[in-house]
């Protein structure tokens, strides 16, 4: 089976086809249901994918849907712990190393099964009357309940911290970054927490330069795809000035005045599309091209890194948890906990501040 992508004049779809070439019904009432819900084109496509997974397990194991039970649920994980990943983990050797998938990209993959069992449940699927993977959180957040108590497997993921840039490594970015497009895109995601998608998506009339802040809207309507991820509107203020002020050198100096449509970032220059708006692919090139001029060569340092470096550098200045999750628009505290652990500099001013307490304490007993 594979996952094709259907254009049409309402927007792109995605559908799961067999070696045949016949469209799998099931999955497409799933992905159906999935847009109707506000998920992304990305979200649906990233489902049927590990749809096309699970019907490869059932197809290897002799099962259907409706004989899928509980029990089978660990044979799926470790069905899906043995599959190769497409990325691949350098080493001293000379060769690299193909993985497997992390248990991240497992989880999701029962997540997305576990979706499509409550989907035909509700829809009244012949032979499926449960979710047999439904977990005791899916239910209490309104799963479709299962007959049977047991909960479904998981694996326990590593939950790694969000990796902020140094300051040195953020000064040599910024300094062979000369073109005013490419500095304003970096100023709004380092100084102002933005997700990439939302930089792209700023319109014109989003910016108050007298009021020094920037409105966060949901767009869905980019002409290169791009969305904002989240749903929550806000608005962010920028009391530093390089992030305003280059955004406004931009638009003065670079953004073609003659442009049809109100994106803020296009693609400028003097060819055919300068006045289109800038993709997502393009953002992330330039990066990679201004970072290896700089000799940041370490792949974590991406843009969305600029916006966790932004976070990082708000906690650590003593921003409380409630007003970082407002600034970066996260639905649930959840998200934004990753930049509230202890940072190592934190943790070393803490254990210093200890010390000296410990050794005047040993200091006055002496005395005594």
């Amino acid at each position: 089976m594979r996952v094709v992508r259907v254009r049409t004049e309402a927007g792109d779809r995605f559908e799961l086809i067999d070696e045949h070439g016949v469209v799998d019904r099931q999955a497409a009432s799933f992905a159906r249901g999935l847009i109707g819900r506000g998920c992304s084109p990305h979200t649906v496509a990233a489902y049927l994918y590990d749809l096309r997974r699970f019907y490869n397990f059932l197809a290897e194991s002799s099962l259907t849907l409706s004989s899928f039970k509980v029990a089978h649920s660990v044979d799926l994980l470790a069905w899906l712990g043995n599959i190769q990943s497409n990325r691949v983990r350098l080493t001293a050797f000379p060769a690299a190393v193909r993985t497997t998938l992390s248990s991240t990209s497992i989880n999701r993959s029962m997540a997305a099964i576990s979706s499509f069992f409550d989907h035909l449940v509700l829809g009244g699927e012949p032979g499926v009357d449960a979710n047999p993977l439904a977990t005791p959180q899916e239910l209490a957040r309104g799963g479709v309940a299962r007959r049977r108590s047991r909960g479904a497997r998981r694996l326990k993921r590593v939950e790694r911290l969000p990796r902020p840039m140094s300051r040195e490594q953020v000064e040599t970015l910024l300094g062979v970054v000369d073109r005013p497009r490419d500095r304003a895109m970096i100023l709004l995601m380092l100084q102002g927490g933005l997700r990439p998608g939302e930089v792209l998506n700023l319109h014109l009339d989003d910016i108050e330069y007298g009021r020094r802040r920037v409105t966060v809207r949901h767009r869905t309507d980019h002409p290169k795809g791009v969305r904002t991820k989240s749903r929550r509107e806000r608005v962010i203020d920028l009391h530093e000035p390089e992030a305003l002020a280059a955004v406004s050198r931009y638009v003065m100096a670079e953004r073609p005045g003659s442009a049809p449509t109100g994106h803020i970032f296009l693609v400028c220059g003097t060819g055919s599309r300068a006045e289109e708006a800038l993709s997502y692919a393009a953002l992330a090139k330039l990066f990679k091209r201004r970072c290896a001029a700089a000799g940041l060569h370490d792949p974590w340092i991406t843009p969305h890194a600029l916006r966790h470096t932004h976070a990082t550098w708000l906690w650590e200045g003593g921003m409380r948890e409630l007003a970082l999750q407002k600034r970066l628009g996260h639905a649930s505290y959840e998200s934004t906990k990753g930049y509230t652990r202890v940072s190592d500099a934190m943790m070393l001013e803490d254990y210093k501040r200890a010390l000296a307490v410990q050794t005047e304490r040993v200091r006055n007993a002496e005395a005594v």
